[in-house]
């Protein structure tokens, strides 16, 4: 049998012409493929930890893969870095300075590097133990712990923060200050005074106006409230108390902008000899498990929340930096990243899928007194 030799005769000008017209609408389809696949495009994490003690925010990268922090940057700014809060859009990282003269920066999120850029600062109206965003990221709350107040400042289209709008004396020590998911109303702690305080908040304004009943009592006397957290049901707020590091659940009325205490557990290890001294509280992201820390004994406590009544069951504690006085829950819930003053280091601990029990930290070193961590994904 003989073989058949087929044989292609070369393209003629025409068919060249339509070939490369082809190459020519593919190529932009080619080129995103490949930026796609590229080394850090897509989604990131950053993580922004304040240093009081150096003055400036550090930046880190969460790998999750690689179940690792990366730092990125050091921002400078000047001022004991304390307190901070990111923009409803995760356009702005605002930062607290708790050295006169009393003012918060405002810092541009570079989503591509998650680099800061100063847009610019803005007075407060004391030394500030926590600040935070309405839902609209037109005003700023911020409550003052030596200043027994609580303030509202605005912010311009550009997410800078501007002038103080409005300041309301408190019982002594306020201590956190946030507004729940309708925007409606705003509460506040008072360490000193061992209650909630209740306003209503008009967001076009940005005014606090009295609210009935005006204070929620936390029992018993000298707790210590200091920082909370809803449930994204808005049926259950968590209030962590410095004072006795215990924890309170209140059933809340979003309609109404009330509270009922339901329960009350603590956060101090068994056999615990010394000064409690809690520090800062979180939910996972599915809501399924709550965290607090603990700076005498330096840990982290884990409860179960009851998906139906948002009552806690205890799972115990465990170590983490010397005494950590803030932390964060990646939006994944697989990463709890906790400052520990005294060490200058962060930890970053892997997340249990199983139990939600954090386990054994990755240590970081950051800047001098590292307390609070904000994480932010992006694009």
């Amino acid at each position: 049998m003989t073989a058949v030799l087929h044989t292609r005769r070369p393209a003629g000008p025409h068919a060249r012409l339509a070939r490369l017209a082809r190459l020519a609408r593919l190529a932009p389809l080619a080129a995103l493929a490949l930026a796609l696949a590229a080394p850090g495009a897509g989604a990131a994490t950053w993580v922004y930890v304040s240093n009081a003690d150096s003055q400036d925010v550090s930046v880190f990268e969460l790998d999750r893969s690689a179940g690792a922090l990366k730092p990125v940057d050091t921002t400078a700014l000047g001022g004991m870095a304390m307190p901070m809060a990111v923009s409803p859009d995760k356009k702005v990282l605002y930062v607290a300075l708790r050295s006169q003269p009393f003012r918060v920066v405002s810092l541009a999120i570079d989503p591509a590097s998650g680099k800061l850029r100063k847009l610019g600062e803005a007075p407060l109206a004391d030394s500030m133990a926590n600040i935070d965003t309405d839902a609209t990221g037109r005003w700023l709350f911020a409550a003052s712990y030596p200043g027994h107040k609580i303030t509202v400042n605005s912010i311009g289209k550009d997410g800078a923060v501007g002038a103080v709008q409005q300041l309301v004396p408190t019982a002594p020590h306020a201590h956190a200050i946030h507004a729940d998911a309708a925007n409606r109303h705003v509460l506040a702690t008072s360490l000193g005074g061992d209650n909630l305080s209740a306003w209503r908040f008009d967001a076009e304004t940005g005014k606090l106006t009295a609210h009935e009943p005006a204070l929620t009592t936390v029992t018993p006397e000298k707790s210590g409230p200091r920082h909370f957290v809803w449930d994204k049901a808005q049926r259950s707020l968590y209030l962590l108390n410095e004072l006795d590091a215990s924890v309170h659940v209140m059933a809340y009325d979003k309609e109404r902008g009330t509270l009922r205490a339901v329960q009350r557990a603590t956060t101090l290890p068994a056999g615990f000899t010394g000064k409690p001294w809690a520090a800062d509280l979180h939910l996972s992201p599915d809501g399924r498990t709550l965290y607090a820390s603990e700076r005498t004994s330096s840990t982290l406590s884990s409860f179960r929340v009851d998906a139906a009544t948002g009552q806690l069951q205890p799972l115990g504690q465990v170590p983490t930096e010397k005494t950590p006085r803030g932390f964060a829950v990646d939006s994944s819930g697989r990463f709890l990243i906790a400052a520990g003053q005294e060490s200058h280091h962060v930890a970053l601990h892997p997340i249990d899928p199983a139990t939600g029990i954090p386990g054994a930290a990755t240590r970081v070193p950051a800047g001098k007194n590292p307390n609070w961590v904000e994480i932010v994904d992006l694009p």
